[in-house]
């Protein structure tokens, strides 16, 4: 019978982060031991749900490894990452021999000591298991694509949507790839396209939007088995970042390139044009302020914990406060010590508050205010395309006619349950400001009256041309204008 080793070990890491990420950083997000992984997925554990799902049905053996997922942050321990890498090649070790390893990663984890972690995991595993073993990964497209994880693994997939709401779509495509696989059935070729810049791809605008049809009309072409972008991740300094073309195709390795190549510049031909237009922060509080009808969502794009900051900026804060707005919810900021405050004081307590602003010196002013106790929540969550996201503890504020949701676990803003787990009906607000570049977009943009992006310009290193990247190497675009006419 099939034997099929499924585990997960994934984060984002911002190495301009202040951040930094160790073992209580994982326990605190998101771990699983061997077994112990609930029904519902983590955005990469969801290659182990779709191995339960599909050993259901086809009756092979699945032997499950640990699930860790840690919140986007800075550099992780060393100690921390050789911990939970050799507990799963442990794990490992005592199932061989199998016929397939499949694993969740991110593909942007950085430790101290390693620049490609999971470079260095799929050498390891393939090391144990030999060549015969077929090794499958899936990874967000937020990640870098390294050579060695190209030359270690036989199959990688990453999402196609950002917002990654098709996460499980692929991780199912992943694990029936894999199967057939070992059952001889296909001999996959992976090529690669490096396109030589880094930008931001949200899919749910044009022109990402159509770059998306095209490549899924060109994975019904005979023997085109998958296609992924990697967008990169322009917070991550190490020597492979950037946007590159990943194809995979039945055993023609010439069309593989070839449409590697091809769809690469095509890409870079859309570079510059995805990203939505961006307002100052004065400007989108002044938009808010003159549109009378609401809700109107105001996006804070570069104070999002998914790209590893802390998520406790209070720059819109301090001008929405300025323009003297009310009816106006903010979720979320992250601040553990107001947090534990307010729950010393009570619910209904009325107390001074000093809150935000404590992680860097660009994230804005901590405020102070008289604030309302309004509601406590010990453990509250948030929702994303079938998943549970908690926010840990959370305490609903109110002074000046303004909500704040301060959590203690630090997470993005994905869906409007975030507001409706503390008790805020977020279509009765005027104004929803959010802490995330592009993921909640498909939660928010039904009900609101208007999405606004709002360019802070802190604490995320946003401008590549400004980010002072020590090991990255090769010309890419914006630093160099025509990057591919560059000899390194």
């Amino acid at each position: 019978m099939m034997r099929i080793f499924t585990a997960s070990l994934a984060t984002e890491t911002n190495t301009f982060s202040p951040m930094f990420t160790d073992l209580t950083s994982f326990k605190s997000s998101f771990y699983a031991a061997p077994g112990e992984h609930p029904d519902t997925p983590t955005l990469c554990s969801a290659p182990l749900i779709a191995c339960r799902e599909q050993a259901l049905t086809e009756g092979f053996t699945l032997i499950e490894g640990s699930c860790s997922w840690a919140e986007p942050g800075g550099l992780v321990n060393r100690a921390t990452y050789e911990f939970l890498r050799d507990e799963i090649l442990q794990q490992l070790a005592a199932a061989l021999p199998v016929d397939a390893v499949v694993l969740g990663l991110h593909g942007a984890m950085v430790a101290q000591g390693y620049d490609d972690c999971e470079g260095d995991l799929l050498s390891r595993v393939r090391a144990l298991t030999g060549p015969d073993t077929v090794i499958a990964a899936e990874l967000d497209p937020h990640s870098h694509l390294t050579r060695q994880r190209v030359a270690m693994a036989d199959l990688l997939i990453a999402f196609k949507e950002f917002p990654h709401l098709d996460f499980m779509d692929r991780a199912r495509e992943l694990v029936q790839l894999t199967l057939a696989t070992v059952r001889g059935e296909i001999s996959p070729c992976m090529a690669s396209f490096d396109c030589r810049m880094i930008d931001v791809l949200p899919t749910s605008n044009e022109p990402m939007k159509s770059f998306l049809s095209r490549i899924r009309q060109l994975e019904q072409q005979p023997g085109v088995l998958s296609i992924s972008v990697i967008h990169g991740f322009m917070a991550g300094d190490v020597p492979e970042m950037g946007t590159q073309l990943l194809v995979i195709t039945d055993n023609q390795p010439e069309l593989s390139q070839q449409l590697a190549s091809q769809l690469g510049m095509e890409l870079f031909a859309l570079r510059g044009q995805s990203m939505p237009a961006m307002l100052t922060v004065e400007e989108g509080v002044d938009q808010l302020r003159l549109n009378r009808q609401g809700p109107v969502v105001l996006a804070d794009v570069w104070d999002n914990p998914g790209g590893g900051v802390a998520g406790d900026g209070t720059l819109i804060l301090h001008e929405v406060i300025r323009q003297q707005l009310s009816g106006v919810a903010f979720g979320t900021i992250w601040d553990p010590m107001a947090v534990q405050l307010c729950f010393a004081a009570g619910e209904g307590a009325v107390i001074p508050l000093r809150f935000g602003g404590k992680s860097c010196a660009t994230a804005g002013d901590p405020v102070d205010k008289i604030i309302e106790v309004k509601a406590l929540r010990a453990s509250a969550w948030q929702e994303f395309a079938g998943s549970k996201v908690p926010m840990g503890a959370c305490a609903w504020i109110r002074f000046d006619g303004i909500d704040v949701i301060l959590n203690s676990n630090r997470c993005q803003s994905f869906d409007p349950s975030l507001f409706r787990a503390v008790g805020i009906v977020p279509e009765q607000c005027h104004g929803l400001v959010v802490k995330s570049t592009n993921h909640f977009y498909q939660g928010f943009a039904a009900m609101a009256e208007r999405v606004l992006y709002l360019d802070a310009q802190a604490p995320y290193p946003s401008d590549p041309k400004q980010n002072n990247y020590r090991k990255l190497k090769r010309a890419i675009w914006p630093i160099v204008e025509q990057p591919h006419q560059t000899v390194d």
